[in-house]
């Protein structure tokens, strides 16, 4: 995969307070681990952080969750459990990676990489 096609996958959860957000590496294992809980999490997890949005939805400005605010949503402050919740109830998005929201045009994009790569 090329750094132009890169998928960024997360999953949404909107809380009773705050909305919250897990980076996902592995779209495939993600989906068979929601039938099979016996796949390690660790096999598609992007990294075992939680990120909160403020009340901004999946788009919002992304922080890390405190365990305060973890124990006031999910009632527990062990992040493994709260990211298993996640990955549970939430909702999967994709989105093409920042680097992507420029010109959509071939021929641009291409001499964007071009000029990039040019030392």
């Amino acid at each position: 995969m090329t750094k132009g096609e890169a998928t960024q996958v997360k999953v949404h959860y909107k809380g009773k307070e705050d909305d919250f957000v897990i980076f996902v590496d592995d779209l495939e294992t993600y989906k068979k681990w929601k039938s099979d809980k016996s796949i390690p999490m660790a096999h598609f997890v992007s990294a075992f952080k939680i990120f909160v949005t403020h009340r901004q939805g999946a788009q919002g400005q992304m922080d890390g969750a405190s365990k305060a605010t973890l124990e006031n949503e999910f009632g527990i402050s062990n992040e493994d459990e709260v990211i298993k919740k996640i990955l549970e109830s939430g909702t999967l998005q994709e989105a093409e990676f920042p680097e992507r929201q420029g010109p959509k045009n071939d021929a641009q994009q291409g001499s964007i990489v071009t000029g990039q790569v040019a030392r």
